[in-house]
């Protein structure tokens, strides 16, 4: 529908421009929305506003102008309006709106879907975190983002590869040896200090008892150091073991798991480090390699190599994302944590030096997590090693609470995510709320066989029937279902899902308490009504598969 008001209106400025009317060969960047106040119409644009200083007349003059030209080939509007400073409001005809319920009964579960001609490859990367311990709630966060995000991708007609990258190599990788391997030391009684910059918690101590289980005191010699590597590729392996049964008992899945190790034993940090030295992006100084990011939007240059010779994250980075485009992705989306921000305009820099326009790189920054219990916070420390795990709160409010709780707001927006709430069985739990909603058409569907009354087609009701103001505004949010999909995936913002989500069952509760669906008196006008809480259904159970959350058909 949207699709169609916009013809109309470049339409309507193609014959104003014909007859001399408007000046503006270009049409600037308008919306068309829909407004918060129904007495606004269906939909709003402003087109008129954003062309009003081009065209040098007031807005509302343009307005009536494009009002005034305006024909509607499909018999799609009812009426136009203008309103306030030059808004033009668009009321559509009830017809079209019922078109959207036999749309929904033809496409079943691929409502929303769309299949272009041309599929773009698009690799999403995400949590992405060190494997030197577990999982916190905040790389929960990040988790199904990423994968929601991936759904949502897919459903618009992406093909998607999502993507975990493992920083297996580096400092980080060697500490967490020697923290493994002082706990082993401690377990047969050794005094060892423990350096406050050493990882905490009790997973150090389980590792070093695994180890110590399989192995005795075989390692307790560490002449020169020969025993941290084992320590650290054990307990790298086995912490990136927990992470990925933590993602999966989460509902996460990748696609692809990246070795950073892969990356410096395939010479392909070496590789860019030559390709872009001989393009002249890097230079020397000081004894150390830098990449000339300032003169591509950073605020200033970056090492790349240091002056004993050492690489930095950085340099991996850059490999990393030149393999990227090298396996044929026409957009790379990587989401970060918050914290993360400032590195954004180097790497776009970096992107921009191998050659890509601007749009073949997203980035997506993820808050941090406020975890409650009660409305109080829970006192928690990474430095300490005391925080609650990712397995642990999926462990205490289940998979669709957890997954649904971190994706009710912006990613870029802080969450309180309250653990009594999440467990809680009322409205005040949206993740309930909405799976109530989906059982309890599931049961009024299940009555209705009772009484011999099956789902109809749409050819086999008067949809005509639906005639009550809250059936209508049903039917409206259903039929903005696909247009919402869409603009999420455009704008990378998963957590429109749960919203509309919440509108929806909050539309279909209050509808439900007001009237019944099956009537004795009625037969015809409860056929009518199965169909459209079968459509609310359908909607539903695909809003929730697109979050990875299930559709309980009782509750």
């Amino acid at each position: 529908m949207k699709k169609q008001l916009t013809e109309i209106l470049h339409n309507s400025l193609s014959t104003c421009l014909a007859d001399g009317l408007i000046s503006s060969k270009e049409i600037p960047l308008f919306f068309l929305e829909i407004p918060k106040d129904k007495g606004h119409g269906d939909f709003a644009t402003n087109i008129a506003m954003v062309l009003a200083s081009l065209e040098k007349k007031s807005p509302r003059a343009i307005a009536e102008l494009i009002a005034n030209n305006i024909q509607d080939p499909g018999g799609i509007v009812e009426r136009v309006e203008i309103a306030g400073p030059g808004f033009i409001n668009f009321f559509i005809k009830t017809e079209h709106w019922l078109d959207c319920l036999q749309t929904i009964g033809e496409q079943g579960s691929s409502y929303g879907r769309i299949n272009p001609e041309i599929k773009k490859r698009v690799q999403i990367e995400f949590v992405s975190a060190n494997p030197t311990g577990p999982l916190h709630i905040g790389h929960g966060r990040g988790a199904v983002i990423g994968d929601t995000l991936a759904n949502i991708l897919e459903t618009v007609g992406y093909e998607v590869v999502r993507e975990y990258y493992i920083n297996d190599t580096g400092n980080q990788i060697n500490t967490l040896g020697k923290s493994v391997f002082i706990r082993y030391q401690q377990l047969f009684g050794i005094k060892c200090k423990f350096p406050d910059e050493y990882y905490q918690g009790e997973y150090i101590f389980e590792l070093a008892r695994e180890i110590r289980e399989t192995y005795d005191d075989h390692y307790l010699k560490n002449e020169g150091g020969e025993s941290i590597p084992f320590f650290s590729s054990y307990a790298s392996r086995r912490v990136l073991e927990n992470i990925k049964l933590d993602l999966k008992a989460f509902g996460v899945r990748f696609d692809n798991w990246f070795s950073e190790k892969d990356l410096f034993e395939n010479k392909e940090v070496q590789k860019v480090i030559e390709d872009f030295t001989a393009k002249g992006h890097f230079y020397r100084k000081d004894g150390a390699l830098w990449f000339k990011s300032s003169d591509l939007g950073d605020d200033k240059d970056r090492v790349v190599i240091k002056g004993d010779g050492t690489t930095t994250y950085f340099a991996s980075d850059i490999a990393y994302h030149k393999n990227k485009y090298e396996r044929g992705f026409d957009q790379v989306i990587d989401i970060w944590g918050a914290d993360h921000h400032g590195y954004i305009p180097r790497m776009k820099a970096v992107i921009q030096a191998m050659g890509k326009k601007q749009e073949a790189f997203r980035v997506l920054l993820v808050q941090l997590v406020n975890l409650l219990r009660g409305g109080k916070p829970i006192a928690m420390s990474t430095r300490e090693g005391k925080y609650v795990t990712l397995h642990e709160v999926v462990a205490e409010v289940g998979k669709d609470a957890a997954r649904y709780s971190l994706l009710l707001r912006r990613s870029d927006s802080h969450l309180d995510f309250d653990l009594e709430l999440a467990k809680e069985k009322s409205e005040n739990n949206p993740v309930y709320y909405v799976q109530y909603a989906h059982a309890r058409i599931c049961s009024i569907i299940r009555e209705a066989k009772k009484q011999h009354l099956e789902v109809p087609s749409f050819k086999n009701i008067d949809a005509h029937l639906l005639t009550l103001p809250e059936e209508l505004e049903l039917i409206k949010q259903l039929a903005a279902f696909p247009g919402m999909v869409k603009g999420s995936a455009d704008s990378l913002e998963p957590h429109r899902i749960t919203f509309f989500l919440n509108q929806l069952a909050s539309k279909f509760h209050s509808y439900y308490n007001k009237h019944r669906v099956i009537s004795q008196d009625n037969q015809a006008l409860s056929c009518c009504r199965l169909y459209l809480i079968s459509a609310i259904r359908i909607v539903i159970n695909k809003g929730l598969n697109l979050l990875g959350v299930g559709s309980p058909a009782s509750m």
